[in-house]
């Protein structure tokens, strides 16, 4: 299926490990030209090593999005390189889970700078440019957090939450100009990330981490966990001409475990 995006610039933050690597690679093996974000450089030029994108143009930007200057910075260079942003993948930033009676305000307040704002500020910094040019597609990654409330991922989850709303309130404020804002909150990933997370469910259950991975394979009726390359599958998807008509949505992709109506 030609899914209409050779040649289209894309620009994926978080693109040096998990989901937003697994971005990366998909939107090349489409002939899309892939600009690729992260705090580290070293972690950025492992990740190219991983793509070996065969003379396909790959941009690297080393950028903390927790600075809305970084995320002005990020977007003039990959133009400056690429041409004007046609999809933007937000996969940058994940708040640490952290047990409700170890929190503090600065917790908190970590959590929405880690995972709100390295989202907003790289929406900001590329809508307008996109309505000028009366086209552009934005895919959030988000999370399930934000719609089942985690002992473990309260402010987490509550930015989950916040950037939910974002989504569907800029699908609606954006789509006069051509513009469309779609979101997947991806379950339990086989990331990195993911051994963080089971650490500190364990601490709130009094399990080993081990046994909270168990447990959370176990919840998903699909009876395994989510690949990183199943979640950037359905982003792809949603950056496509043949998801044309969908905007405002945000997909669960948490196996059923949690089987809500959304």
């Amino acid at each position: 299926m030609d899914l209409g995006l050779n040649g289209k610039v894309v620009l994926v933050t978080g693109a040096s490990k998990g989901i937003g690597l697994a971005c990366a690679k998909a939107f090349l093996a489409e002939g899309a030209k892939v600009a690729m974000v992260s705090r580290s450089k070293v972690n950025l030029a492992a990740a190219e090593r991983q793509l070996k994108p065969a003379g396909q143009q790959v941009v690297k930007v080393a950028a903390d999005l927790v600075d809305s200057a970084n995320a002005r910075r990020m977007v003039a260079e990959v133009e400056q390189a690429l041409g004007p942003i046609d999809i933007l993948v937000n996969s940058a930033g994940a708040a640490k889970r952290t047990p409700p009676e170890d929190l503090t305000p600065e917790a908190w307040h970590a959590a929405m700078d880690a995972k709100y704002f390295t989202y907003v500020y790289a929406i900001d910094a590329v809508i307008k440019g996109m309505a000028a040019r009366k086209r552009g597609v934005i895919v959030n990654v988000i999370g399930s957090g934000g719609k089942i409330a985690s002992p473990s991922h309260l402010p987490g989850g509550a930015a989950n939450a916040a950037l939910m709303l974002v989504t569907a309130g800029l699908a609606n404020a954006y789509g006069k100009y051509g513009i469309r804002v779609a979101a997947v909150n991806p379950g339990a990933t086989l990331t990195d990330r993911l051994k963080q997370g089971m650490e500190a469910d364990a601490k709130v259950a009094g399990i080993s981490p081990e046994e909270a991975l168990k447990r959370a394979t176990g919840r998903v009726p699909l009876g395994r966990l989510a690949e990183p390359e199943e979640i950037a599958n359905a982003v792809v998807f949603l950056a496509s001409e043949k998801a044309s008509y969908i905007t405002g949505a945000v997909v669960a992709m948490d196996g059923a475990a949690n089987p809500i109506v959304v």
